[in-house]
């Protein structure tokens, strides 16, 4: 029932009805998209294992952790000798330069909150890209087909062409 009201949502074309041309065309976008689809994971992805550093961090925060030396990043490269002067509060980045200092337990609820967000948005990313990459599939087949059509005509054509001669 479901895949009734979504083909009469989106309808499709027949890839079996288009031109050797259209079918490049539509090889090529999809191949464009599968491009970025697959960028947009890797990006996704990598953030998503960022959080999870992230919370990894915060299990090893605890009591005895407290007075430890540590290194403290002022940039992605370079880092400077610190001391831990509390282990119940973090200061974390909450986006667009804003950080908030919070406990260590709101802390990892929020970043166990967006990797949670982040594998959903995952799985339906690579349902998509499953489906671009069936769809580029049937695409290549059936010019593969019509390339095989094609070349089985020109000798008819051309057998013809000499029998008139």
């Amino acid at each position: 029932m479901s895949s009734s009201s979504s083909s009469a949502q989106q309808p499709g074309v027949d890839v079996g009805d288009l031109s050797p041309q259209q079918l490049l065309d539509v090889r090529s976008q999809l191949q464009s998209e599968l491009q970025h689809l697959t960028a947009s994971y890797g990006q996704l992805r990598a953030a998503q294992l960022k959080f999870k550093g992230c919370l990894d961090a915060l299990a090893a925060l605890g009591p005895s952790a407290e007075g430890k030396e540590t290194l403290v990043p002022l940039s992605a490269s370079l880092y400077v000798p610190g001391r831990l002067r509390s282990t119940h509060t973090v200061i974390v980045d909450v986006g667009t330069g804003y950080f908030v200092e919070k406990d260590v337990e709101s802390a990892a609820t929020m970043y166990d909150g967006k990797v949670a967000a982040l594998e959903a948005n995952l799985q339906e990313l690579q349902a998509t890209i499953l489906r671009k990459e069936d769809n580029l599939r049937v695409v290549r087949d059936v010019l593969t087909v019509k390339a095989q059509q094609q070349r089985m005509q020109l000798p008819q054509e051309s057998g013809a062409g000499a029998a008139g001669a």
